[in-house]
């Protein structure tokens, strides 16, 4: 390798220009699938130094007057070398940085533009920025300087325009989702200064081909009306995803605080575009399942009160009705939450986004909370099986109430809290006190009653089933149990008294020991420490009270 950049730096360094594009080109195909120029560690720096050199000389005839072709090889080459780390130092620079903005067409008044540019030179140059912002910290902020998120935006305007290809509009959208992800201070500028939310709604319409048969209901354009829609293709997927990538960059803190009529207005419309996006499909499981995936994630991200575009459209032929209203997307999150769930791999990370999703809105909308009752926790009918036993929806988000991942197990506690209108008794109901005690006490609710919300009155839904054999059932397993033998029949009580001081001692010395850490129910609800001095109290005033209503009975 150290002979060939030597000899194809000779012929950089002749100026020539048909030398130079043979050199490269040979250079371009050998190298075109490498992605590490060092393989050994005792030529690491002088390759180093050669690799450098090579690349000052490709950005000095990038500043020439080159043919297209010539231009194509000289960004190919700067592509190659800019996948490895240690080759980036000479395309870093603010004036390395500049070249490459100008020969992508995203250059803001400064420097010369064709007036028909070559669509093969654009793309190869933001191929070139995309591997030099991912892998550069400095030429991100060589970028963020250089304004390069303004030229962007610019060229996102055209959307509509027929001269932009896949290719342009792809990497157009890979650099904005880039500089944004690894840039605050750019996600904030496409954010607010930019107006990024109603640029890329705008683009994202275009992208999908929507139409818009009222203020917040969408359609495929030419098939309005239709119950079933074709799949997207593949480029418009590709698109549509960076699009949902970036708006979710630019919105991470749009949940988080209280939004105008104005930007309540953009963030329904967007809303209602990505009702439509997880209603459709894609060439492949694998791709829908994806896109929905980027969709759950930026519906995660909208203020709460905007989540009502789910449930606006009209109820049509084949559409799922609950309470007069269209719960066809929420269907569709429901079955794709269970899905990730089935799935059981990194849950945090895939399911807590569609799962804290529908607890909000089922938390904010009445309809959206009974339609998911009715789903997830239908009357109860098995009461011979702990909560946690079965496969139904309800056993398998009651098994995670006890998953090792705090969130994991917090997030379903919470949207089974929430469908039970955050009433104590009812998810003890459902879920046993057992599963329910670890959000109870977070919560300050061990003694019973309900958070504060705003719930509407539900119908009694206790099954035949459940009434019998309510009386029977240990609210500690949430099931009918067999009667046990009592272990204290036939004692006295002073044989009582000792086996429980007995007992009592033990806890003390566990306590004391450090093995455990005995707790009480605190006035306020939650969990506090309980002193040794307190259990034993406990235990003589127990007995005390027991013996004090024996010598009564025995008096009267």
């Amino acid at each position: 390798m150290k002979m060939d950049l030597n000899a194809i730096i000779e012929k950089m360094e002749t100026g020539d220009q048909d030398a130079a594009l043979t050199a490269l080109q040979t250079f371009n195909k050998e190298k075109s699938h490498c992605f590490s120029f060092t393989p050994g560690e005792e030529e690491d720096r002088e390759d180093g130094h050669l690799q450098e050199r090579l690349g000052e000389l490709v950005l000095g005839f990038l500043e020439r007057d080159l043919q297209p072709t010539c231009q194509l090889a000289c960004l190919e080459t700067i592509r190659i070398l800019s996948r490895d780390k240690k080759s980036l130092l000479p395309f870093a620079t603010r004036h390395a940085v500049q070249i490459l903005i100008l020969h992508a067409g995203l250059s803001q008044g400064e420097g010369f533009t064709p007036e028909i540019p070559d669509l093969e030179v654009i793309v190869e140059a933001l191929k070139c920025l995309c591997n030099i912002v991912f892998n550069s910290e400095a030429a991100q902020e060589v970028g963020a300087e250089l304004q390069l998120i303004v030229g962007l935006a610019e060229r996102l305007k055209q959307c509509r325009e027929p001269q932009w290809n896949h290719d342009v509009r792809f990497f157009d959208l890979r650099l904005t989702f880039l500089i944004t992800a690894l840039r605050v201070d750019v996600r904030a500028q496409l954010a607010r200064e930019l107006r990024g939310v109603s640029l890329l709604s705008e683009a994202l319409d275009a992208t999908l081909g929507l139409c818009w048969p009222d203020t917040y209901e969408v359609a495929r354009a030419g098939f309005n009306g239709c119950s079933e829609l074709p799949p997207l293709g593949r480029q418009e997927t590709e698109r549509a995803m960076e699009i949902l990538k970036i708006l979710f960059n630019v919105t991470f803190d749009s949940n988080r605080r209280k939004v105008d009529e104005e930007e309540a207005a953009t963030y329904r419309h967007l809303g209602a575009i990505l009702r439509h996006c997880i209603m459709s499909t894609s060439e492949g499981e694998e791709r829908t399942e994806e896109m929905h995936s980027h969709t759950v994630n930026l519906l995660g991200n909208l203020p709460l009160p905007c989540l009502d575009v789910l449930l606006m459209p009209k109820v049509q032929q084949g559409s799922i009705e609950y309470m007069g209203v269209n719960m066809d997307a929420v269907k569709v999150l429901l079955e794709f939450m269970e899905k990730r769930l089935d799935r059981g791999n990194k849950l945090k990370e895939t399911l807590l986004p569609s799962l804290n999703l529908l607890t909000e809105s089922a938390r904010i909308h009445r309809e959206t909370r009974r339609f998911l009752r009715m789903k997830v926790l239908p009357p109860l009918r098995d009461v011979k099986n702990r909560p946690e036993v079965g496969n139904a929806l309800r056993n398998k988000l009651v098994r995670l109430m006890t998953h090792i991942d705090t969130d994991v197990k917090h997030c379903a506690a919470e949207f089974l809290f929430v469908l039970c209108k955050e009433s104590v008794s009812r998810f003890i109901k459902y879920t046993g006190y057992g599963n329910a005690a670890g959000l109870l006490a977070a919560r300050g609710l061990m003694r019973g009653g309900r958070d504060p919300g705003h719930y509407s009155e539900d119908e009694d839904s206790d099954t035949e089933e459940y009434r019998e054999a309510k009386p029977h059932i240990n609210p500690v397993t949430g099931r009918v149990e067999e009667e046990q033998p009592n272990p204290m029949e036939g004692m006295t009580e002073e044989q009582k008294e000792y086996e429980a001081m007995k007992l009592v001692n033990m806890f003390d010395k566990l306590s004391r020991e450090q093995v455990i850490q005995p707790m009480k129910i605190g006035a306020d609800g939650k969990m506090t420490s309980l002193e040794p001095q307190e259990l034993h109290y406990l235990a003589s005033q127990q007995f005390g009270e027991s013996n004090n209503s024996d010598s009564d009975s025995d008096t009267n």
